[in-house]
């Protein structure tokens, strides 16, 4: 797959006085590896002075001991991990971003995508802007700065800023005196802020983070919001732009990215997966001995579809864990090699068995069909498949990792077709309906579901350039 798409993990600290913040921006990064394991980094502020560090690799390769130490005390910094994309890999796009302007530096971190940054970027290189990246972070960066040139205050400055951004982001910015976080209007990304015994503010995107270094969590950012910290201040809230829009958190967060002991709005992500299999398991019954879950996202799904049909649940797979996700890794040859040696069936959980396989998605079927075939080889007698999601039919615009329909099998294949591909006795999806209702159990809005054929909650980047091209020819 071309052209992929960001999800990545911020992380910010503030603290009342100088104190370790690399060490603690360090251990919650690592504990949002699993948004990204491309690329990450690490900005300290000691009171104005900023030591920086970003490379390719995960957290622990890339920040040794020495590392940290070199970045030294100070009482605000901002993290980031990456997730690998092709043709835009490498150090350059390595978060946080660093600015230096006329009144200051500036450190920025984000998770998600603009669906106006080719309008943005082609409007700022028409002014002079040169840009060192591909990634739509150095486009908030200079919209953002440019604002600053004008404003009294960095706030101030994102506030006008998110007036012109469109799309998916939230944010984490460090400027020499403050930290700020912000999410977008739809709230399509998580991001949540806690606080330490000592005092000391975190902010997030998932609340594992926060767990990491001890902090409380003690609310999400609401859509909208801008937070403002300042050491030894208590945050002050910036409104602004909340309730403009009707909330649309991106439901793949629950089904796949997030990590199943964080909670997102409100709602535990193990939850949520645990209801999407219950759900699978009255819409899609099935006759067999044991439930298994492909690892990680699909096992807290698998163990909701024993718990409803009261089918045993067991552990099927053995997973590499020094392998990274093969739903992120740049290129599909990557995915496949990484598939032989990520997974091992276990023989005496299936062999001779009627198996009930639940995974969280298959989006274009080469790994789904690699894992039925590991099953088969370890002597499954059935498989049948359940997906705690819909089918994928739709490219997201926000962040996720799904840019074209061509790529997406369930754009070219019936559900049968589907399932004698990948080598199934059945297949069943989780319906659109049911994926409304995973946070509380009840029907619910506020989600954006556009991948799974849901419409899009703005205008796709397409659809915005052609009203720009039909708006001039009116104008004619």
């Amino acid at each position: 797959m071309s052209n992929l798409h960001e999800e990545c993990g911020v992380f910010g600290v503030c603290a009342p006085r100088q104190a370790d913040v690399a060490g603690m921006t360090y251990y919650g990064l690592f504990a949002l590896q699993h948004r990204g394991q491309e690329s990450c980094g690490i900005v300290v502020n000691d009171d104005g002075l900023f030591q920086s560090y970003k490379d390719v690799g995960l957290v622990g390769e890339v920040f040794s001991a020495e590392r940290l130490k070199s970045l030294g005390p100070g009482n605000l910094a901002v993290g980031h991990v990456r997730y690998g994309t092709t043709g835009t890999g490498g150090r350059s796009n390595a978060q946080p971003m660093l600015v230096n302007h006329i009144k200051g530096r500036m450190a920025l971190a984000h998770n998600g995508n603009l669906t106006n940054s080719t309008e943005l970027r082609t409007e700022l290189e028409l002014q002079g802007s040169i840009f060192h990246s591909t990634s739509d972070t150095e486009v908030i960066s200079y919209i953002i700065t440019k604002e600053r040139i004008q404003t009294t205050s960095i706030e101030a400055a994102v506030e006008r800023a998110m007036e012109r951004l469109e799309g998916a982001y939230s944010l984490v910015i460090m400027s020499p005196a403050k930290l700020i976080a912000a999410r977008d209007k739809h709230g399509f990304r998580p991001l949540c802020y806690g606080q330490t015994e000592d005092g000391t503010y975190i902010v997030a995107s998932e609340s594992c983070a926060l767990d990491a270094v001890a902090a409380k969590l003690i609310r999400d950012v609401a859509p909208g919001e801008i937070l403002v910290f300042e050491p030894g201040k208590e945050p002050r809230s910036i409104p602004t732009h909340c309730n403009q829009c009707p909330r649309t958190m991106c439901i793949f967060e629950y089904i796949y990215f997030a990590r199943p002991d964080s909670v997102l709005d409100g709602c535990n992500v193990h939850a949520a997966r645990a209801r999407a299999g219950a759900f699978l398991a009255l819409e899609h019954p099935a006759q067999a001995d044991v439930v298994i879950g492909v690892p990680d996202s699909g096992i807290d799904a698998a163990v909701g579809y024993a718990q409803q049909s009261g089918i045993p649940y067991a552990v099927g797979f053995i997973k590499n864990r020094y392998i990274a996700r093969t739903f992120i890794a740049p290129g599909q040859d990557v995915r496949q090699d990484k598939v032989k040696i990520k997974l091992n069936p276990i023989r005496q959980v299936v062999e001779g068995k009627r198996v009930v396989l639940i995974d969280d998605s298959i989006v274009r079927g080469t790994t789904s069909a690699r894992i039925i075939r590991l099953l088969r080889d370890a002597g499954a007698r059935e498989i049948h498949m359940r997906v705690s999601a819909p089918p994928f039919v739709n490219p997201c615009y926000y962040g996720t990792d799904i840019d074209s329909k061509e790529h997406l099998i369930a754009c070219r294949h019936t559900e049968a077709e589907i399932a004698e591909i990948i080598g199934v006795d059945s297949l069943g999806y989780l319906s659109l309906e049911s994926t409304y209702k995973l946070c509380n159990g009840t029907a619910s809005k506020g989600f954006c579901a556009a991948c799974f054929g849901a419409a899009y909650p703005t205008a796709t980047p397409r659809a915005a350039e052609k009203n720009r091209f039909e708006k001039k020819i009116s104008e004619r």
